[in-house]
């Protein structure tokens, strides 16, 4: 049984999480100029989801304030061994009701070209494609993504 909770971002589990999804897209981009989520400042934040099975964390995300009534989605990642099971869309799902719940209006974030499964998990939850934003302006491998999370 996959259950996802909400945690903070100095949540241990969360750190060692983030170095997997850090190892992941080193080598992804390893022969790209691409700079994978130029924007990382996660710390300190009180919105982070992790997933478990059988109280093994395997998956995680969070979100940030951007702007009033924005917020962006960022360090989504998923065990490789786990992928496939629906763990991200559980994660995205949790990011986005709570987000709602804090009466967030909209979401955005950023992937990269070579995450072509991330893009796809974002299209299936009505993620669309927009010019990309902030940092990631100048990013050619950068793909920036919009929704209103009201439209779950």
């Amino acid at each position: 049984m996959i259950n996802i909770t909400r945690t903070n971002s100095s949540d241990r589990n969360f750190k060692n999480l983030i170095n997997e999804l850090d190892n992941d897209l080193k080598e992804r981009y390893s022969n790209y100029s691409y700079k994978y989520d130029t924007d990382i400042q996660v710390d300190e934040l009180e919105t982070v989801t992790l997933a478990r099975i059988n109280e093994i964390t395997i998956g995680c995300g969070c979100f940030k304030e951007i702007s009033e009534g924005t917020v962006e989605i960022k360090r989504m990642f998923v065990n490789p061994y786990f992928r496939g099971l629906g763990i991200s869309y559980k994660i995205l799902k949790e990011l986005l009701i709570w987000a709602k719940e804090l009466h967030y209006t909209n979401a955005v974030l950023e992937t990269g070209s070579e995450q072509q499964e991330s893009i796809s998990l974002y299209k299936t939850n009505g993620f669309v494609i927009i010019p990309n934003f902030g940092p990631y302006i100048d990013i050619p491998e950068s793909i920036c993504m919009v929704k209103a999370s009201n439209s779950q």
